[in-house]
């Protein structure tokens, strides 16, 4: 080997030591100089420092559409050339970035490669802490058991995204990669990108203890403009007629009341006053409280779904097991809350389960999709055309409403919302064709 030789291995080698230090994984520092190497060989005679801000990019632009290439390798590519410019060489060239790009001719389909997570091990190894200090801040601020998962399966889907970085390196841009990959590359809905965003931002603001930086360039996804789907009232009786039980009660009250399913599982027998014929929901959308009707039609199937499940508590307590899952801090103050009648579940689980979190045995509420699923079982059967959720008994409760001539700052009241626009949306009834206008067809 010449002396020619001898500094080029040893250029190389103090790149890689520099990549090292700067937090990249020694695995993964081979590769990066692999691109620094790639890069250098891309132009032939022209010596690095002397390469031109236009030259990188067009490298990268080239590398990007390659066939074969990942876009985590171009992404990779970048941190290669940044650090070999801006840590190892001193020189802050300040390229354009090409982190957005997707490569024209992926060997994978489109975002399978991103959709894999770190195996478990490695997540936990690599990530344990931080994930762990996410679920203790979720749960500080008694946030559902429903958020945590989000938010944590984010996170993970976050960092797997970005498995070549360490997580103290990452910052702003790389919050907008991933939300324009998302968003361009796996077309999710606009709901599911503002979920991804503010799980990542409670990642950074609450975890790292840091500000998330200036991303608000990202790539919105798309919020369709659609009316919600509203059943009339003699839709709403066949498709109640379809059901039986405790699915009849309970889709009654998603109409009778305007519940979203999980307040109506997660109510307690505190939360139902019969004599007033009113329902309370306790820490619904948004950690708010509110105050709605009990429908008069379903107070007797109410009543004897307290029986049902005043018998299952009895049964508990005479066992010495069941109880109920109560805010960590509530419970540490009254210990016995627990096991109190009126702290109990209105739609009791017929078995006892174990508490995901504290790992102990309780009397959970029945699961949402025993109720999802016989809904959607029930508009089949009642021949109904319309594409029926739970969700659709609710927007009905407020339209018909409003076709009573309730003003629309009561409806809002009892729908829970924040901000009257958003209940603003159930006044297309009104407008609707028929009503002021007539077809010139029926002229």
């Amino acid at each position: 080997m010449n002396d020619k030789s001898n500094d080029v291995k040893g250029f190389w080698d103090s790149y890689c030591q520099v990549v090292v230090e700067s937090g990249v994984p020694e695995k993964n520092a081979e590769w990066y100089v692999r691109w620094g190497q790639k890069f250098a060989e891309s132009i032939k005679g022209k010596a690095l420092r002397q390469r031109s801000v236009s030259e990188i990019e067009q490298f990268l632009v080239e590398l990007s559409r390659q066939c074969g290439v990942e876009f985590w390798q171009v992404r990779q590519a970048e941190d290669a050339i940044e650090l070999l410019y801006k840590n190892f060489l001193g020189l802050d060239l300040n390229f354009r970035r090409h982190r957005d790009v997707v490569p024209q001719s992926p060997s994978k389909a489109p975002g399978e490669f991103r959709d894999c997570l770190v195996p478990a091990d490695v997540m936990q190894k690599r990530y344990g802490v931080f994930l762990d200090r996410l679920k203790t801040a979720i749960r500080v601020r008694h946030y559902s058991i429903r958020t945590e998962r989000a938010y944590v399966a984010w996170i993970r889907r976050f960092l797997s995204f970005h498995k070549d970085l360490t997580v103290p390196v990452l910052e702003a841009e790389h919050i907008q990669i991933y939300l324009n990959y998302i968003a361009e590359t796996r077309e999710v809905a606009a709901s599911t990108q503002n979920q991804a965003l503010n799980a990542i931002v409670f990642f950074f603001k609450e975890v790292l203890k840091r500000p998330p930086g200036d991303f608000n360039d990202f790539v919105r996804a798309k919020r369709p403009t659609r009316l919600p789907e509203v059943l009339t009232r003699d839709e709403v009786e066949r498709l109640l007629t379809q059901l039986s039980g405790i699915n009849h009660l309970m889709a009654g009250l998603l109409y009778g009341a305007g519940l979203r399913v999980m307040e109506c599982v997660r109510l307690r027998v505190k939360d139902v006053d019969i004599e007033s014929r009113r329902i309370t929901v306790r820490d619904g959308k948004g950690q708010k409280d509110r105050v709605t009707i009990l429908p008069e039609r379903f107070v007797a199937g109410l009543e004897k779904q307290l029986t049902l499940a005043r018998n299952l508590y009895e049964k508990d307590i005479k066992a010495g097991t069941g109880g109920v899952y109560l805010w960590p801090g509530f419970d540490r103050k009254s210990s016995n809350a627990a096991k109190e009648w009126i702290w109990q579940y209105v739609f009791s689980a017929h078995k006892l389960s174990v508490d995901p979190r504290s790992t102990k045995i309780r009397r959970h509420h029945i699961y949402p999709s025993t109720l999802q699923r016989g809904v959607k079982n029930a508009a089949i059967r009642a021949g109904l055309t319309k594409y029926v959720t739970c969700h659709t008994l609710r927007h009905s409760f407020a339209t018909h409403l409003l076709e009573n001539g309730y003003d629309i700052r009561t409806v809002q009241e009892l729908m829970g919302h924040s901000d009257v626009s958003t209940t603003m949306i159930y006044t297309h009834v009104l407008n609707r064709p028929g009503i002021a206008v007539k077809s010139p067809a029926d002229i």
